[in-house]
């Protein structure tokens, strides 16, 4: 009988505040940062999969100061796996209901959930746990775990989703009736996306600390790259925001797509007045126009702005608040972060929701790690629920830290085909960004 022995966490902080990297107008210099924990168990690696033990690798990204705090967190949640017979927490190859149990559990844990509740430390925390356990699933049944998700029955993913507080908008035979619809034309699909890979848009481009000749020459390289769609970051000026999509629309050429991120720094009535200001470049989207808590402002705000679209979603913090988003008809675009809700569960909740009301979801991947994770859960959102290909945010840097990073080719994802969620950093950039000991930061 194989048991988890143990958490491993690492503090783990890349500074790309160095070269501002991930500058927007909310976090003008963030160093891009890992609340890194490992699952350890006593089961042999699966054959091909390496020498040792088992194991499983998630995080929560934070950017900066405070991942410690994150860090804690996530050892608060170690008494609920050690000991653990590992059937019990991450159910036998090809059938994860346990991970349906132990999500149920861990979001309901009485003194954890005051801590919350459902958001925030505690619930990312969560998150950075389920994700490893997932991992843990996937390299243990030998597949990407995209491929883990979408072969699993209507009646299994349904199970994995707590539908407590969804039932008013999705209840769970609804869910059963959309993946059952999604069956239809799954092999096919999974076909197209191991052929064509998966559509991507770069924010590589698009950072506010970045010069205006850097950002023409990046604007540039994406579209000769292949990417259809960019994102700038804006929200300091309505000048400096005019002066640079004009140099970003020159140098990418009139069919490239720009969409545009706020990063939460308006409120209702400086949103409405400013996209509209913008709404002459032909916008694909304007993201996180306001608090990602008010749901009613980013409601009033699609209105006021159509038809500029309205995106948002990598700060909400729970299923709930989706829901409410959706059923607000607050959102054109719904941005799920792999790593700010609880994990992978509450994330099919998510894209169940989405497909519910006919929403499309185009995640959030702007941080370490991100890319690597959230494009499984997109290729199983097409191939398993929605059946429509949509498109994920890309960033430039990072993916080098990762043992199968993310990868991108002609402006589309390369499908992962390495058992696990590709959420395993190398060791070698363990040692060398953990914080503040790592040979990275002795400068």
């Amino acid at each position: 009988m194989s048991k988890i022995t143990g958490l491993d966490t690492f503090d783990v902080r890349f500074p790309t505040s160095r070269t501002l990297s991930g500058s927007d107008a909310m976090n003008p210099a963030p160093d891009y940062s890992a609340a890194y924990v490992i699952v350890r168990t006593d089961a042999p690696a699966p054959a091909g999969g390496g020498n040792g033990e088992l194991t499983g690798h998630g995080y929560a990204f934070t950017i900066g100061r405070g991942n410690e705090i994150q860090l804690a967190a996530i050892r608060a949640i170690e008494p609920f796996l050690v000991g653990q017979d590992l059937d019990a927490i991450i159910g036998e190859p090809g059938d994860p209901a346990p991970l349906g149990d132990l999500y149920r559990r861990l979001v309901s844990d009485s003194p954890l959930h005051w801590l919350g509740p459902a958001c925030g430390v505690v619930h990312m925390a969560t998150g950075a746990v389920l994700n490893a356990c997932w991992d843990l699933a996937a390299r243990r049944a030998g597949v990407p775990l995209w491929l883990l998700l979408a072969s699993l029955s209507p009646e299994q993913l349904a199970g994995l989703v707590d539908f407590r507080y969804l039932a008013d908008a999705l209840t769970r035979d609804e869910a059963v009736g959309l993946l059952e619809r999604g069956m239809a034309g799954r092999e096919e699909r999974i076909a197209a996306l191991r052929r064509d890979g998966y559509p991507a848009y770069s924010t590589a481009p698009g950072w506010l600390g970045y010069s205006d000749e850097l950002l023409a020459a990046l604007c540039d390289e994406a579209a000769r790259e292949g990417f259809t769609q960019i994102k700038l970051k804006v929200g300091t000026s309505v000048a400096d925001d005019k002066r640079r999509l004009v140099i970003a629309r020159a140098a990418a050429g009139p069919d490239v797509g720009i969409a545009i991120d706020a990063n939460q720094v308006w409120d209702v009535p400086t949103a409405i007045g400013w996209v509209r200001e913008l709404a002459s470049f032909g916008l694909a989207w304007i993201e996180e126009p306001t608090s990602p808590d008010d749901i009613l402002g980013t409601a009033a705000i699609r209105r006021g702005v159509a038809p500029v679209r309205v995106a948002s979603g990598e700060h909400v913090s729970n299923r709930v608040m989706f829901k409410q988003l959706l059923q607000a008809q607050a959102l054109d675009v719904m941005q799920i972060d792999a790593c700010r809700v609880a994990g992978v569960n509450e994330n099919i909740a998510n894209l169940l929701l989405a497909a519910k009301f006919g929403v499309p979801v185009c995640p959030h991947a702007g941080g370490v790690g991100l890319c690597e994770i959230v494009q499984h859960l997109s290729m199983f959102d097409y191939v398993a629920v929605s059946g429509t290909p949509r498109m994920i945010e890309w960033i430039d840097h990072l993916h080098e830290h990762f043992e199968t990073p993310a990868a991108v080719s002609g402006g589309r994802y390369l499908v992962p085909e390495a058992p696990g969620a590709s959420t395993r950093m190398r060791p070698d950039s363990l040692a060398e960004y953990t914080y503040p000991d790592g040979a990275a930061w002795q400068i």
